[in-house]
């Protein structure tokens, strides 16, 4: 009968524990994976390779410095871009966000504008409206 009884508050009591990390690892684990990424533009080029319908026809391309803001619950390294893809497309402009140093996600701002659809967070608008821009030339010698 003792067995029982043990048993029987063993169980209960791990069912009352959390074994879940606390608020405050996880914003460590956010924290920790905010590494400024280096080869921002070799990021964006390989991913804008193949989310572009037609890469051989960008200009007017720019990009910002990698710059930390408020993304989510907390800080992440952001680069803006914008460029003008094919012979008659406007500008277009995006916000790509970097975790542990790569890209990790990219939000088409001027697609999020044209089509209020799109899972576009509200914040990733306002990302870019402060961002200093300079010339990126390799974005515009993209091949197929």
């Amino acid at each position: 009968m003792r067995w029982v009884v043990l048993l029987a508050v063993l169980a209960l009591g791990g069912c009352a524990s959390d074994i879940g990390p606390s608020a405050a690892e996880l914003g460590q684990r956010w924290e920790a994976q905010n590494i400024a990424p280096v080869a921002y533009k070799a990021d964006l080029i390989a991913f804008l390779r193949t989310y572009l319908n037609d890469p051989t026809h960008v200009r007017g391309a720019s990009v910002s410095q990698p710059q930390r803001k408020t993304v989510g619950p907390g800080e992440r390294y952001v680069v803006c871009v914008r460029y003008t893809e094919g012979r008659n497309a406007g500008q277009r402009e995006g916000v790509a966000t970097f975790v542990s140093g790569k890209l990790d996600r990219f939000f088409d701002v001027t697609k999020g504008k044209l089509d209020r659809s799109l899972d576009l967070p509200a914040e990733a608008r306002e990302l870019c409206k402060d961002a200093v821009f300079a010339p990126f030339p390799e974005l515009e010698k993209l091949t197929r």
